[in-house]
């Protein structure tokens, strides 16, 4: 009988183990639900499909693209250090940066679990076993220490790639964030020079309104000295003294502006005061930044917010991935080891010892629907994610074109003013000429100055909108943005 039982044992053996290898094949098979019919339908558009030539127009200098500095080329110190300052304290920057370093973290949260786990248990309890149940008397109905000190350890096998495709979208999160950050930078930058700018353009609107008080103060002096003579009423006396508040009016009116622009600039720096001590900006003393014949469109992918968008595509695809394999089985190796004891006292003697390996396989076999409705939710979202870059890409192109546009035209509209205002001014001499000469009356005069003062502040401000234009061309051309791999890279390490 001896002799007879170990070779019914082996075979028995032998039966279990091919009986488990083909269920666990069959449960295999039916774990592979069917994922026919899910997909992405959205497509990227490409140049062609934008209308994108190579012949172009106008680019900032350099020809590679935008510096990471380009506001120095406007050459004004100030303008320098409160951009420096901006970047360094403003919230909002220091929010998006928060959040690229949450969405590193989780790069690294994710990709621990491709790795072996390790982690000890230590349990201590106190235990009234049942009398009424598998124990018997005297275990039955007594009150025992219970004890389990044991070190347990796992290791996720990804044959089928699911921590690696999670481990991807959790990267091309990342390195959106990233582009994120950067493409708070820009903005932040473009939007403290719009404000010294706005601040210069107040600046020289001011200095029109005090040349406009002066010079009508001078007037009203000349029209007393006529009336004193006889050779006007009071009525061009009268027309003369309501010019001084009115200007008085503007100055002051300026002067509140001014405050609200160096108060948005201060919120900006995040610094209270920040301008307080700043000399006032002159339009005359800043540089206007060189403008090129041509543009190369790849600089459109320079745009932080576009990279951004196209990193989001990355981590949806591999989202995507990621829901596919959730259709296949998830197999670990698990092991445990350490003393289990009933009694502390017998806690760490030889006999409480326990160990136990194996492979744990765990894969769906019916669950409703579930894994194909996380596809196609998944498929959606590359799908949302892939038309957001497209309007990225489309608002990208026409904010280009825009600021182009606008730079072009008011190149042209300056040459225009000019003329106008040197004609505007010559027709002022003219008419207080003759007014002095008593050829002309004094609506003339007034009616020569209301031109010369339009055309005084016209060409403030488009002095002020050219170098707002030249901000705006340097911001939508990427501002200088680049790319940050230290992301993807420690990753991959």
């Amino acid at each position: 009988m001896k002799t007879l039982r170990r070779p019914l044992e082996s075979l028995h053996r032998g039966s279990f183990t091919i009986s488990a290898l083909a269920l666990a094949s069959v449960l295999m098979m039916a774990g592979c639900a069917d994922m026919a019919g899910i997909g992405s339908h959205a497509k990227l558009r490409d140049a062609d499909s934008l209308g994108l030539a190579s012949s172009g127009t106008a680019t900032l200098d350099p020809s590679e693209g935008v510096d990471s500095r380009w506001w120095t080329a406007f050459g004004d110190a100030q303008l320098n250090t409160l951009i420096d300052q901006a970047v360094e304290g403003n919230p909002n920057l220091q929010v998006a940066r928060a959040r690229l370093a949450r969405a590193q973290a989780s790069v690294d949260v994710i990709g621990a679990a491709d790795k072996p786990q390790l982690n000890g248990q230590f349990d201590a309890n106190r235990t009234k076993f049942s009398g009424n149940y598998i124990y018997p008397s005297p275990l039955g109905g007594s009150i025992r220490e219970l004890g389990t000190l044991q070190v347990n350890g796992s290791w996720e096998l990804d044959f089928f790639g699911k921590n690696r495709t999670a481990l991807d979208a959790s990267i091309g999160s990342a390195n959106a964030a990233a582009a994120d950050e950067q493409a708070s930078r820009v903005m932040l930058a473009a939007n403290v020079a719009r404000s010294y700018f706005q601040w210069a353009r107040l600046t020289g609107q001011l200095a029109v309104a005090q040349r406009t008080l002066a010079q009508r103060d001078e007037t009203l002096k000349l029209v007393r000295d006529r009336v004193s003579a006889g050779l006007d009423t009071r009525l061009e006396l009268r027309q003369s003294e309501g010019g001084l508040p009115e200007a008085r009016q503007q100055i002051e009116s300026l002067n509140e502006q001014i405050a609200l622009a160096q108060h948005a600039l201060d919120a900006l720096v995040a610094k209270h005061n920040a301008t307080q001590n700043l000399v006032p900006p002159a339009l005359d003393s800043l540089k206007p930044i060189a403008l090129r014949s041509n543009i190369p469109f790849d600089l459109l992918g320079r745009r932080a917010d576009i990279a951004a968008a196209r990193w989001r595509i990355e981590a949806a695809t591999s989202d995507v991935s990621n829901a596919r394999t959730q259709f296949y089985p998830n197999i670990n190796l698990t092991a445990f080891a350490g003393f289990q004891a009933i009694g502390f006292s017998n806690l760490v003697k030889s006999g409480s010892q326990q160990w136990g390996v194996g492979p744990a396989i765990r894969l769906p076999i019916f669950e409703g629907g579930r894994l194909r409705a996380n596809l196609r939710g998944k498929a959606s979202d590359l799908d949302a994610a892939i038309e957001t870059y497209n309007a990225t890409v489309i608002d990208a192109v026409r904010d280009v074109a825009d600021q182009i546009a606008s730079a072009q035209s008011i190149t042209r509209q300056q040459t225009e003013q000019r003329n106008a205002e040197a004609a505007a001014e010559g027709a002022y001499d003219i008419a207080l000429q003759r007014y002095r000469a008593g050829l002309g009356n004094y609506l003339q005069v007034l009616t020569a100055e209301t031109t010369v003062l339009a055309q005084r502040r016209l060409a403030v401000d488009l002095a002020a909108r050219a170098l707002d234009t030249q901000v705006s061309l340097a911001r939508a051309l990427g501002g200088g943005y680049q790319p940050l791999l230290n992301t993807a890279a420690a990753a991959t390490d």
